[in-house]
């Protein structure tokens, strides 16, 4: 089943132009795979300088991380929380807590021409964290790779 950007848009925190997903290619209940073509945009709020640096796909690579956690806790069942609150069920944001054993394959992302693809994999986790494996490609050609550890739920156990 494919997820447009208005569905990302409202189940994960970033909106308008930070948000970097354009679609939800597939997932399951251990894996997800994005699209978007935001790295060709000249108003991509990463850019520095004109320019968007392959560090930068650690950042899409995150985004996709939290469609699958919302996707993962229930959001096409109980549909989008209510304004203001967090509905029952409703996955809470995480946050990244680290990355490791990243891989850059190539220094920029704004030169690709073809849409992005970021994979990521739920390798562990429980109801406090979850390590993914994540990969940016376009095509067939690798961009970056690396391990993402999320912390799920942190602002609700660090009293925030």
């Amino acid at each position: 089943m494919r997820l447009d950007r208005a569905w990302i848009e409202r189940h994960i925190p970033h909106h308008g132009r930070m948000c970097l997903l354009d679609e939800v290619i597939s997932w399951d209940a251990d894996r997800i795979s994005c699209s978007s073509g935001s790295h060709r945009a000249a108003d991509n709020p990463l850019r520095a300088r004109g320019q968007l640096g392959i560090a930068c796909g650690i950042e899409y690579a995150a985004q996709a991380m939290a469609v699958h956690g919302a996707l993962a806790g229930g959001a096409l069942e109980i549909g989008p929380p209510a304004a203001g609150s967090s509905a029952a069920g409703w996955p809470a944001p995480g946050f990244l807590a680290g990355v490791r054993n990243v891989e850059f394959h190539v220094l920029r992302l704004d030169d690709v021409p073809g849409d992005l693809i970021c994979d990521a994999v739920r390798v562990a986790g429980d109801r406090g964290t979850a390590l993914y494996e994540f990969e940016l490609r376009s095509a067939a050609t690798r961009l970056l790779t690396g391990r993402a550890t999320v912390l799920l739920e942190a602002k609700e156990r660090m009293h925030l």
